[in-house]
């Protein structure tokens, strides 16, 4: 029999604050399942009205899916979490956008029914298990010339995009990673951040006991004087400096999704629709200008346009990435649309767990402005791809409503 497809809407989303990587980092001694556990406890404390059986599904993502993150970490999780033994899980590796993938994921099995409610994380220890940390990638990748060596090293694809626009200056760069600063710094002095954080007990040989509460990441204080006197360790007299890239990083997401009707039945909150998604691949060596292929994508299969979208949460794993995206749909790099909290060169990017950052963050501007009807979640993807999600605000006045096109638009309008 034809089946109906069912809206996907997002319930919740928590994530632990971000720490620096290496062992001086707050969480050098924490196991990276923890920190995602911490986050699954957190989201089922927040909404006693979501039976623990309810969830029937975990898939959680990791970069480097070893250790302490392996072993199907989503259904370790789950278990270690407290759901029922009954609760199956799974793990997803797709790179920075390991989280993000898991949320498309498990949406789709909820839009094709299969399941009701879902939690989709991820989480990246780069302390613990550094990015590439016993890979082997296939030599003929780069002996037959499939990529460009380039195209491993993902600060020399930020080099790359560099070169292929030279209107995207080192200046640019540095302007818009200080704006991500300071919007950082006023996103929690406005209390914006804090609300989605789990505390994490820690422990350090160093600092001892401790309880983790922010990010450990940002630097409010630089000033354009500092990020001009970064080295630049991808390549002599470059533009990519550590100013102007997220870091590394540890840190954990989860989020809680749910079918429309299921949400509604069980009295849990819907902070935003799933309206639309894509992934695309494009040339390894420019990975970075992955995002803006995946929103054309996304935007089209909706029926919307980029002037539709009234909110981005884009990842700054390098801003000269967020820059080329800006560029291309013609957005000013200072644009009130975008990283309204600022973004991952302030708080961090413990890879894999960035998508539910963003998915969290856009959330809280929806409930924030609800003169926003749709916003727009984008990532760039290691080893050439992009990746966008599109959602609706269930704030707006016209939430639910069809969606029509521009052209449909102004045919009515002249009608």
């Amino acid at each position: 029999m034809p089946r109906t497809m069912r809206e996907v809407v997002f319930v919740d989303g928590v994530r632990t604050p971000f720490g620096r990587a290496g062992e001086k980092g707050m969480y050098a001694q924490t196991r990276a399942d923890d920190l995602v556990v911490r986050c699954i406890r957190e989201l089922l404390e927040r909404n006693p009205e979501l039976p623990p059986e309810k969830v029937e599904e975990v898939a959680i993502a990791a970069t480097t899916q070893i250790g302490d993150q392996g072993l199907t970490l989503g259904r370790m999780a789950a278990l270690l979490s407290g759901l029922p033994n009954t609760t199956p899980g799974y793990s997803i590796d797709r790179m920075c956008a390991g989280a993000m993938t898991a949320v498309t994921s498990v949406a789709g099995s909820i839009s094709f029914g299969a399941i009701d409610v879902a939690v989709a994380g991820g989480v990246e220890h780069m302390g613990r298990h550094p990015m590439g940390e016993g890979v082997d990638p296939n030599p003929r990748v780069v002996a037959e010339k499939l990529v460009d060596p380039s195209a491993l090293v993902m600060g020399k694809t930020a080099e790359n995009l560099h070169d292929r626009y030279p209107t995207l200056t080192k200046e640019r760069s540095d302007v818009f990673a200080l704006g991500s600063q300071r919007k950082l710094k006023e996103a929690y002095e406005a209390n914006q951040i804090q609300p989605d954080l789990v505390p994490v007990a820690t422990r350090h040989d160093e600092r001892g006991w401790g309880l983790a509460t922010t990010d450990e990441p940002p630097r409010p204080n630089v000033t354009m004087e500092d990020l001009a006197g970064l080295k630049t360790p991808f390549r002599p007299h470059g533009k990519v400096t550590a100013g102007n890239a997220a870091g590394l990083n540890d840190g954990a997401t989860a989020c809680v999704l749910a079918s429309e009707e299921a949400a509604t039945e069980l009295g849990l909150p819907i902070k935003m629709r799933l309206v639309e998604f894509s992934f695309v691949g494009v040339e390894p060596e420019v990975m970075g200008y992955g995002p803006v292929p995946a929103a054309e994508k996304a935007l089209a299969k909706a029926g919307l346009t980029i002037e539709d979208i009234g909110l981005f949460e884009l990842n700054e794993a390098f801003a000269v990435q967020v820059l080329a995206f800006l560029e291309h749909f013609g957005l000013p790099d200072d644009s009130e649309k975008v990283n309204r909290y600022g973004g991952a060169i302030a708080t961090g990017h413990p890879l894999a767990s960035s998508g539910v950052r963003l998915m969290t963050q856009l959330a809280r501007q929806f409930e924030e402005d609800p003169s926003v009807r749709f916003g727009m979640t984008a990532m760039c993807i290691g080893i050439g791809m992009g990746g966008a999600v599109i959602w609706e605000n269930p704030h707006h006045r016209d939430y639910g409503t069809p969606i029509t096109t521009s052209t449909e638009t102004t045919s009515e309008a002249r009608a």
